[in-house]
């Protein structure tokens, strides 16, 4: 009995070694690896500067009120499409049960809630339950794929937590400011956060409303265009090569990057009233800044550097590209997505026009390669992913070091601007529509002889 223990065991040993041989495997496996690395050393970084790491503030959800329950349930929905219907159904019950008493017990015990939403606990439970059944009660490939639906839910959620720590950060290590330097390259485009904040403001607190929620739920929205495809994965128990989430995440882990090297907090707070003793001059959005040369311009500890690129504009470019293949009403939200979200990022003052600019053009560039990914490098994906690099870079180098005679010559840069951004929106158009598999021709019946 003991040699046909040991036996049985070796076999497993040998067939997890040889599993993890497979060259997918490893990838999956050091992806795991480089992931868990960064959340820890943002969680190390995170406290170094006194704040809560996302490790911290996502452990805290299973217990405290999250801060948001929408974003904990699509993490859930886009871990269910590895789930049968009847998997799905005890899945949702199972976490409203779970946060109906979870309310109760607050109720009770005279917790109010005054931060966060009351609910989003049970989602997250049932997540971390489907991991617990796919290391007990799955094997093999059912166990992978269980674990690669949870991971993809629980990678949304991180993806925000990871966010708003890397924000934290950008505040407390950037101590001054770039926006000068925004807002004249922004002559060149007419100042466009001025005009369509002023356009907003007139709108009165309806549209401000809606733009709003579109602005917070940007994440919730992607969602939606992932669950379309995504649908077919509990049939054919496999994901396929490129969806939405990817590219999304992929923005989400890039973008901050730029921040770094380049913060700018906005012209709300760098015009505006919102920036308090920090700001230039209370002007956005009534009048437009003078002309004059920028300077760097310190800043508070507070509000985050998170202009340069717009990952708002970048996320739901993705968005619409990615909605463009789904049904009509599918193709409809994702272009008000896009429009709204511009008007948003634009119309609060959380954004200038170059920013948005900047934002599609990465956006694109990382669509681009996490396509050549999926699908195999080529000559024509190298060449597009160099092209919207070449283009993101001179974009960011303009607005440092030509600021002002983009002010002054705007009838010449402001073109150039939008010829560069359209330059890569065409490439990606072109490029894309080549790589689109050809349907097959229709076989031809030859004529035959009839009978007389």
């Amino acid at each position: 009995m003991s040699s046909r223990a040991f036996s049985r065991i070796k076999n497993r040993i040998k067939f997890v070694f040889a599993a993890w041989r497979q060259p997918r495997a490893r990838l999956w496996t050091a992806a795991a690896l480089v992931a868990l690395g960064f959340l820890v050393a943002l969680e190390v970084a995170a406290r170094h500067y006194g704040i809560p790491g996302p490790i911290t503030t996502q452990t805290r959800e299973v217990i405290f009120p999250p801060k948001s329950g929408f974003l904990l349930y699509a993490g859930m929905a886009l871990m269910m499409v590895v789930l049968t219907r009847r998997q799905r159904f005890i899945a949702v019950g199972a976490a409203i049960g779970i946060d109906l008493i979870v309310l109760v017990v607050r109720w009770a015990a005279g917790i109010k809630v005054t931060e966060g939403h009351p609910f989003g606990n049970g989602a997250l439970w049932v997540m971390l339950g489907c991991v617990v059944i796919a290391v007990t009660r799955r094997t093999g490939r059912e166990r992978a794929l269980l674990l690669k639906g949870v991971g993809l839910g629980l990678l949304l959620v991180a993806g925000r937590k990871t966010g708003d720590a890397w924000l934290h950060i950008t505040a407390k290590t950037r101590p001054v400011v770039l926006d000068q330097y925004m807002a004249t390259a922004d002559q060149a485009l007419g100042n466009p956060s001025w005009l369509v904040g002023r356009i907003v403001r007139a709108t009165g607190p309806a549209g401000a409303h809606v733009l709003d929620y579109v602005y917070v739920q940007l994440a919730v929205a992607s969602v939606v265009v992932a669950l379309y495809q995504l649908r077919h994965v509990a049939a054919e128990r496999r994901f396929p090569s490129h969806h939405l989430v990817r590219t999304f995440l992929v923005v989400g882990l890039l973008g901050p990057g730029i921040y770094m090297i380049y913060p700018v907090v906005g012209p709300i707070f760098a015009y505006g009233v919102d920036g308090g003793q920090w700001a230039v001059a209370n002007l956005w959005p009534e009048t437009a800044p003078p002309i004059s040369t920028p300077h760097a311009m310190p800043f508070d500890e507070i509000t985050p550097r998170n202009c340069m690129p717009s990952l708002h504009t970048a996320w739901a470019t993705v968005i619409f590209l990615h909605s463009r293949k789904g049904p009509r009403i599918l193709r409809f939200a994702g272009t008000f997505w896009l429009i709204a979200t511009l008007g948003a990022t634009l119309g609060f003052g959380y954004h200038y026009g170059v920013d948005l600019v900047a934002g599609v053009v990465f956006a694109l560039t990382i669509e681009a390669a996490m396509r050549s990914l999926a699908r195999g490098w080529d000559r024509s994906g190298i060449q597009l992913v160099a092209h919207g690099t070449t283009v993101f870079a001179a974009l960011l180098v303009t607005y440092r070091y030509l600021p002002m005679e983009m002010a002054r010559y705007p009838l010449v840069f402001g073109p150039l601007l939008i010829l560069a951004m359209g330059s890569v929106i065409i490439g990606y158009m072109r490029t894309t529509r080549v790589w689109e598999p050809k349907a097959a021709p229709g076989r031809q019946l030859e004529p035959q002889p009839e009978l007389v």
